[in-house]
């Protein structure tokens, strides 16, 4: 049912936003086709789409980050010129960014007041802001180090920056692009409390998700938008997921994960007594013992910044750890005084890292150069000695892009010309199709729609159904309990307890991520 924006009590306030005919292109890319949306005052209101809808476009158009082609704004009714961020801020609306925009090289205190300076003189910013900040964190648990650096924190913490950014500056409107891509359940339920407080305070919310759990439990209304053009405005409460699934992407949508039981075969990597130390001498990994056997999945649930992306990068070659490590009986360095990244590659090992944009892609360069990344020593890459084969390159990332369904299917774009969904496809298709014997694969649908979520999942059934060995690592815990045949949960760098997926449940693994543990759960087990 299209929602009833007009009519009642309601209707004699200006929406706190109205786009009318909006409409922005990119050279031949029709971003946004003449949008028309209304939100209502002291509402949560949703917008969905699959990547390359056209939502964060339109949503940064309304930031001041892009200038619309067509098409007027109108704030609480009032026709307003948004022609940047700070006029935005002036406008009363707050964003909070799926990609973070913050300083690495500076305090968390340092980015919350950058841009709101309040003067020349800083001391007195600071104190006002490290008050406040106390203040917020108390309020809404976003516990954060005021004194710390960006670059030291971990990616749940760094999110908790950038909520505390817009609530510093006490925006009346308030934009969320994919806000709980890094919490787990329980934190987005306590961010959506967050959002409901400040909804009862009469602040205006936007939401942007593919979560369709989150839409579903939060939003009073929801607007979705397909290639570019708003298709629909619902109210929450009359609409279901698979409805709003179908509006999406334009067709029915597999919500669950349909799978075997698997079949494990032998041991594909083995660790023991695995320790990390960082470069602070803090201990990331505190002995931690695994098993993964060919055929099988092994999630591993974790609040982010408990080890689990320590245990990828020491399993992939990246950092150093002690310990002892094998894989199909073969003794690996984990020193890297003789094995790294590219041995582990080499010994059939291949790694979707959890941050695409950090450690899987190089933004500027293009679609086929990203697929031969990490692979371009390999023969069939090579023309000669000293030269790469350019052109075997680009057949084959045209091979690539076909089968992973990769939009649009131009290898010469740039990779931060993709869509987040279509960037971890090309991930995906450069480290899947290489037919390794170990997957290690972290966050693979962060960031990612509907639509490609379902792709991304059948391809990693597929994998473990070819008697491959996948290492999950994911803050979904839904994900974690669909696609995995054995889950292991981590706290505080530890192994806190092993569970059937068929015999456990959000709840348990909820107070397993905690570090609550009961007499079943016996320690490092793996």
């Amino acid at each position: 049912m299209v929602a009833d924006v007009t009519g009642g009590a309601a209707a004699d306030a200006a929406p706190a936003i109205e786009l009318r005919g909006i409409s922005k292109a990119f050279g031949p890319v029709q971003a946004n086709k003449d949008i028309n949306i209304r939100v209502r005052k002291g509402t949560i209101h949703g917008i969905i789409g699959e990547n390359g809808a056209g939502k964060s476009t339109l949503m940064s158009i309304l930031y001041g980050f892009y200038k619309a082609d067509s098409g007027d704004i109108l704030i609480d009714g009032k026709p307003t010129q948004i022609t940047d961020s700070l006029a935005a801020i002036r406008a009363g609306i707050g964003m909070v960014f799926q990609h973070f925009k913050l300083v690495e090289n500076f305090t968390v205190l340092e980015n919350v007041i950058l841009g709101a300076e309040g003067g020349a003189l800083l001391t007195p910013s600071k104190a006002k802001a490290r008050r406040l900040l106390t203040q917020l964190a108390a309020d809404y648990e976003l516990h954060v180090e005021p004194d710390a650096l960006i670059e030291d924190l971990s990616v749940g913490h760094q999110q908790r920056v950038e909520i505390l950014k817009a609530l510093y500056r006490e925006a009346n409107i308030l934009i969320l692009d994919e806000p709980t891509g890094v919490l787990t359940p329980a934190e987005a339920d306590h961010l959506f409390r967050i959002l409901r407080g400040l909804k009862e305070q009469g602040k205006t919310i936007i939401l942007i998700t593919h979560k369709l759990r989150e839409i579903m439990d939060v939003t009073d209304e929801v607007s979705v938008m397909r290639r570019g053009e708003m298709v629909a405005t619902v109210t929450t409460a009359e609409t279901s997921p698979t409805e709003l699934a179908e509006l999406m992407v334009g067709r029915k949508v597999l919500l669950e994960v349909h799978k075997t039981p698997a079949q494990p075969g032998d041991v594909v990597l083995a660790g023991r007594g695995l320790r990390v130390v960082d470069k602070h001498g803090i201990e990331r990994l505190r002995g931690i013992d695994i098993d993964i056997r060919a055929g099988e999945i092994l999630g591993v649930a974790g609040v982010a910044g408990n080890g689990q992306s320590v245990l990828l990068e020491l399993l992939a070659g990246m950092i150093p750890g002690t310990g002892t490590l094998t894989m199909n009986g073969e003794a690996l360095d984990l020193s890297l005084k003789r094995d790294n990244a590219r041995t582990r590659r080499e010994d059939s090992i291949a790694h979707v890292h959890e941050d695409r944009h950090r450690c899987g892609l190089i933004l500027d360069f293009m679609a086929w150069e990203n697929i031969a990344f990490g692979y371009h020593h390999v023969p069939e890459y090579q023309k000669n000695a000293l030269l790469m084969d350019n052109h075997a390159i680009l057949e084959d990332a045209k091979g690539k892009i076909d089968r992973f369904d990769v939009r649009p299917p131009n290898p010469m774009l740039t990779a931060e010309s993709f869509s987040g969904g279509n960037q971890q496809k090309i991930v995906l298709a450069r480290e899947i199709e290489r037919n390794p014997d170990l997957l290690l694969v972290g966050q693979p649908t962060r960031g990612v729609d509907i639509g490609a979520i379902e792709f991304i999942h059948k391809r990693l059934i597929e994998l473990r159904d070819q008697g491959k060995a996948i290492l999950l690592v994911s803050v979904e815990l839904d994900e974690i309990l669909s696609l995995s045949d054995r889950i292991v949960v981590m706290f505080d760098g530890r192994i806190m307890g092993e569970r059937d997926p068929e015999k456990t449940d959000a709840r348990e693994l909820g107070l397993l991520m905690a570090g609550v543990t009961d007499d079943s759960v016996t320690g490092d087990a793996a």
